[in-house]
């Protein structure tokens, strides 16, 4: 009998909006916008990436976060590669429009490509000696 526990499912599904919100939505000069990723279930800061508006629209439309990536110059859809998913279950945009926070149910072992559950792993100070 095994004791091993089953993950959640976690479906997809499209987040609403208007042409006018992602109108609202200020690109830097390279046509992106920085999207912090946060955990839906605990709160845990997972990932900062960069959208464009193509991948703000495909996020919104498939309820799967998708980036760009500014080193491949190239859209991709998180945990294709890796199984590591993400399920939006909301996006918002702060007050300048500037920065948007997408909420996720994540999927495997975490956001970073490192292994580790949040891209966040480390702080400053940690492995310093101690007075």
């Amino acid at each position: 009998m095994s004791t091993s526990a089953t993950p959640p499912a976690y479906s997809a599904s499209p987040v609403p909006f208007a042409e006018e919100e992602l109108a609202a939505v200020a690109y830097n000069a390279d046509g992106l916008v920085g999207a912090i990723v946060q955990d839906a279930g605990d709160g845990t800061v997972l990932m900062l990436a960069w959208m464009s508006a193509d991948s703000l629209r495909r996020t919104l439309e498939t309820g799967r976060t998708w980036f760009w990536s500014r080193s491949r110059q190239e859209l991709w859809c998180k945990g294709e590669t890796s199984g590591d998913r993400q399920y939006v279950r909301s996006v918002r945009y702060d007050c300048d429009g500037d920065a948007l926070l997408v909420t996720v149910d994540q999927e495997g072992r975490g956001a970073c490509h490192t292994g580790n559950r949040s891209c966040f792993y480390r702080a400053f100070g940690e492995g310093l000696p101690t007075r």
